[in-house]
């Protein structure tokens, strides 16, 4: 199958193998999904690649299927050659050299490999998912009166599940349709959910799951200073783009 081109500069193909460099990791959580987590800039010690990327990058090869659930299992470092493992028709991994998973999909139902179809959810989702912060988790942690730890945040992808009404479609737009943050003492489990929508009609719904870890009592001047950071990180880096542009 084509591989969708929008993806083309966010990771390097060599015959069924494909790794990421540090700077293609960054920029597609920048500049596609809007995500700012500082464990996705290219110096940073804790380094690791989008697990959004990972996910785009197995859709565009494997199609997207009417009912999906991705699951995550490991953090992918620059410079590691990455394949996908069909175990059967209904399951893929992607995974290294020595067969460590990474990322799970079980799929059922019709299945579409039309690559603007592949592209436009993809985009859709991602944007949508890399918005969780500050936008969603704020409120929620204010809420719950529980924070991530705002010196060290560490929020990690763990789960994703999808599923459409029919794969008639050709440009399914995401929104956002709740949240909830499960504490249990210094771990949570952040749920998002939302909805597929075509032509003004829910075409499908999925949910994301994330796990915070390390958390503390909220203390708002704390994460007003974390959103600070966040959003000043941000525009440095828009700006610096712009400016190379």
């Amino acid at each position: 199958m084509n591989k969708s081109m929008f993806l083309t500069p966010y990771f390097s193909q060599d015959s069924d193998q494909f790794q990421f460099t540090r700077q293609q990791a960054s920029y597609f959580a920048k500049k596609v999904a809007g995500d700012f987590n500082p464990i996705h800039d290219e110096d940073n010690k804790r380094f690791c690649v989008p697990g959004d990327l990972l996910f785009a990058v197995l859709l565009s090869k494997e199609g997207i299927s009417q009912k999906m659930r991705f699951d995550f299992s490991g953090m992918v470092n620059n410079g590691v050659a990455l394949s996908v493992d069909n175990k059967c028709e209904k399951e893929s991994s992607v995974v290294d050299a020595n067969g460590k998973e990474y990322l799970h999909m079980s799929r059922e139902g019709e299945k579409s490999v039309n690559a603007d179809f592949i592209e436009h959810v993809v985009t859709s989702y991602v944007q949508f998912s890399g918005m969780n912060f500050p936008h969603i988790m704020v409120p929620l942690m204010e809420e719950q009166q529980m924070m991530i730890n705002c010196q060290r945040p560490l929020v990690i992808y763990e789960s994703m599940e999808v599923e459409f009404d029919h794969l008639d479609l050709t440009h399914p737009e995401v929104e956002f349709s709740g949240a909830t943050f499960d504490v249990e003492g210094k771990r949570g489990l952040v749920t998002l959910n939302f909805i597929f929508k075509e032509n003004g009609q829910v075409v499908g719904r999925g949910l994301k799951r994330m796990v915070a870890s390390g958390l503390k009592p909220y203390d708002q001047a704390s994460v007003d200073d974390l959103v600070e950071r966040f959003n000043a990180r941000k525009e440095a880096f828009l700006e610096q783009f712009a400016s190379a542009a």
